[in-house]
């Protein structure tokens, strides 16, 4: 598989970096979010998005933290906390690939599927006269039961 390493700068001065066909981009280290955890959000949405699908290799470690200008330890991160969730396997000696398991809906269906669930509940719970601040202490108080269940 060919690597394309092209570093472009937009007029926003943020460089980009073509990987595989797909983008991404050079991390901010002034975010205030981890380094590690930037990249981490650019596969998976790369992933989610279907610009990189099941099967696809990814950039190797050394390659990929050249391009991005990061330490390499970093990448290694990304790969080891991404195959322990199920999203990538790593071959030894070929890289790390984007495992061929599919969700039967994307991210970004079942965002929108639970959007509309939570709408039509929070219209029924108006209907029945709460007022959105009751409706908002319910929902706040039960997520905070659900971490305390844990």
């Amino acid at each position: 598989m060919r690597f394309l390493n092209l570093n472009i700068r937009l007029a926003s001065t943020v460089p980009l970096c073509y990987l595989c066909s797909t983008v991404f981009r050079k991390p901010n280290p002034s975010s205030g979010v981890p380094i590690y955890v930037q990249i981490n959000q650019q596969i998976r949405h790369a992933i989610e998005t279907g610009a990189i699908s099941a099967g696809d290799q990814l950039p190797g470690i050394r390659s990929l933290a050249e391009t991005l200008i990061i330490n390499p330890n970093t990448v290694i991160k990304v790969y080891r906390e991404l195959e322990q969730e199920g999203v990538l396997e790593i071959r030894h000696g070929l890289g790390a690939f984007v495992t061929s398991r599919r969700r039967s809906l994307s991210k970004a269906e079942e965002m929108r599927d639970a959007q509309q669930l939570v709408h039509e509940f929070v219209d029924t719970l108006k209907i029945q006269g709460l007022a959105e601040g009751e409706i908002r202490r319910l929902f706040e108080a039960e997520l905070a039961g659900e971490v305390q269940r844990r």
